[in-house]
C-alpha cells in the first residue's frame, strides 16, 4: 500500500495474520470446536483522522477540496474592503451609543432610535474622531 506523509511517499505492507496449529481440536460444553490461536497479536491500523504538529494525515485517501474563489478584480476587492470597513465603523458607533446610554442612565435600547442606525448611515464626524489611523494605510 502506497502512503504519503508530509509529501514523502513510501510503500507500506501491513503484517499478515498467521494462525497457529489448525489441527488443535477440543470440546466446549460438549461441542467439538477448532482453536484458532494467533501466535502474535496483529497491529491494528487507526481509522481516525489524525493530526501531528498541525498536519492532518490519514491512512485512507482523502478527496481534495477545491479552494475558495478569490475576488476576481481590484474593483471587487476594493468594494469588499469598503463594505467591511463601513460595517466595522457602524458597529463601533452603535457600541459607543449603547455605552453612552447606559452611562447616562437610559435603557440600552434607546441607542437604536438614532437616525444613522435606522437609515444605515454613518455620521461624517464619527470617522474623523474614532476611525483607525490613516497612517496605517500608507
Amino acid at each position: 500500500m502506497k502512503l504519503t506523509y508530509r509529501g514523502v511517499s513510501y510503500e507500506y505492507n501491513p503484517p499478515k495474520v498467521e494462525y497457529g496449529d489448525r489441527t488443535q481440536v477440543g470440546k466446549y460444553r460438549g461441542v467439538d470446536i477448532r482453536f484458532r490461536n494467533l501466535p502474535k497479536a496483529p497491529v491494528l491500523q487507526p481509522t481516525l483522522d489524525l493530526i501531528y504538529r498541525g498536519a492532518a494525515y490519514t491512512t485512507h485517501p482523502t478527496a481534495v477540496e477545491p479552494a475558495a474563489k478569490a475576488p476576481s478584480s481590484i474593483k471587487e476587492q476594493a468594494r469588499q474592503l469598503m463594505m467591511s470597513h463601513h460595517r466595522n465603523v457602524k458597529r463601533r458607533q452603535q457600541t459607543m451609543l449603547s455605552r453612552l446610554d447606559s452611562q447616562v442612565g437610559l435603557p440600552a435600547s434607546d441607542a437604536t432610535h438614532f437616525w444613522n442606525h435606522i437609515r444605515g448611515e454613518v455620521h461624517p464626524s464619527f470617522g474623523d474622531s474614532y476611525d483607525r489611523s490613516q497612517a496605517t494605510m500608507s
